[in-house]
């Protein structure tokens, strides 16, 4: 009898405490959650941190894979330029990695829940090369190995392929059971990516899905800041610290000693970077707050939760299109064009070009002061 068939793999419970770094931990993300919504931030300045979070997750959480572009090169790739000529798997894993951020933002959107399939079909498209339609990646039906480069020597050996369907879905049952008895969210998220992390269950393209998947459950869980912060650029600043954490156990192998070890290690680093990672963002928005004090609440007050989200799309053009508007809301662009015809009658859009493949709108007078003031 093998070693994978005496272990069970249908109920996922993890061993952790919380301990006084933990507990610690929570209370300032508490703090900072708290001190962040009381915030009134301008749809400008909320555009833009929202726009620097997405850069600095796609850069560093493939730079944590290896990727070899910069800052700076990753963002004249998402922009649609080239960079030089040998890279192009580096320019793919860029474009994946952003058409998945948008994949989880169409998630949340639409609320969908946790579940395998949404995992699944976030990883497909950070395999996808920029496509944003794709077909929910299977999982791997050979065995895998991480192995340290230059030495090549065995760091992890994951479990069985057979064993992985079976550990996936309980740690899906798991986040679901364990929002329901209350554990904290950020705890949820700790766990849900150390896991996946463990279980290793595509053969490329784990840590960037981790990551993904650690965003969704803290979106997901009311955690998400309005999108602006990364946790990503923490793990790449130390990756030795964050490699470090999620190295648990007594030996390589997955049946030897890491199925079942305490992991108060990981979850305490893992808030740690969480607490500061609120922190950081924290301190701009309050900044970019106290820099465009105003009041138009009562009319943002007769704006619904869409078109508060359209309002971004003003902060970084005159003039936008439906298919913009469908791309930000995840609607298909016959719904967005609807939209944007009901917003032009009510007086939120003015039609600035009526061709029909082609029209764009402008932002009414009445609701351009919303750009420069909180929302």
């Amino acid at each position: 009898m093998k070693i994978a068939d005496k272990l069970p793999v249908n109920t996922f419970k993890p061993k952790y405490r919380f301990s006084k770094n933990v507990v610690a931990g929570l209370m300032k993300i508490e703090a900072v959650k708290g001190r962040f919504e009381a915030l009134r931030v301008t749809p400008r300045l909320l555009a833009t941190l929202r726009q620097s979070a997405r850069l600095y997750s796609t850069h560093y959480s493939t730079l944590i894979e290896g990727n070899r572009l910069s800052e700076a090169e990753v963002k004249r790739v998402i922009e649609g330029g080239i960079v030089e000529k040998g890279r192009k798997r580096d320019e793919a894993e860029v474009k994946g990695y952003w058409a998945a951020l948008d994949g989880l933002e169409r998630l949340v959107e639409n609320n969908v829940g946790l579940s395998e399939n949404a995992v699944k079909k976030l990883h497909a498209l950070v395999m996808g090369g920029g496509r944003k339609r794709v077909t929910p990646t299977a999982y791997r039906t050979v065995q895998n190995v991480i192995k340290e480069s230059g030495t090549g020597r065995i760091v992890y050996l994951p479990p069985e392929p057979q064993d992985v369907p079976g550990l996936m879905a309980s740690l899906s049952e798991w986040l679901i059971e364990a929002e329901r008895e209350g554990i904290p969210c950020p705890i949820r998220a700790a766990i849900a990516h150390y896991q996946f992390a463990t279980i290793h269950p595509y053969i490329d393209g784990n840590g960037r899905t981790a990551r993904l998947l650690t965003t969704l459950v803290l979106r997901m869980g009311g955690y998400g800041l309005k999108g602006i912060y990364s946790l990503d650029e923490y793990y790449a600043k130390d990756l030795y610290g964050y490699y470090n954490a999620l190295t648990i156990g007594t030996s390589h192998n997955y049946y030897m000693g890491r199925a079942k070890s305490d992991i108060t290690k990981w979850v305490e680093y893992f808030i740690q970077g969480m607490a500061y990672s609120f922190e950081k963002v924290n301190k701009h928005a309050e900044k970019g707050s106290l820099e465009g004090r105003g009041d138009n609440s009562e009319l943002l007050e007769q704006l619904d939760a869409r078109q508060k989200k359209v309002l971004e799309l003003f902060s970084r053009a005159d003039s936008i299109t439906a298919k913009e508007v469908g791309a930000l809301l995840g609607v298909k662009e016959r719904m967005a064009r609807l939209l944007c015809g009901e917003y032009a009658k009510k007086g939120f859009f003015i039609v600035t070009s009526a061709a029909r493949k082609t029209r764009k709108y402008s932002l009414g007078k009445k609701w351009k002061a919303l750009l420069r003031s909180p929302a």
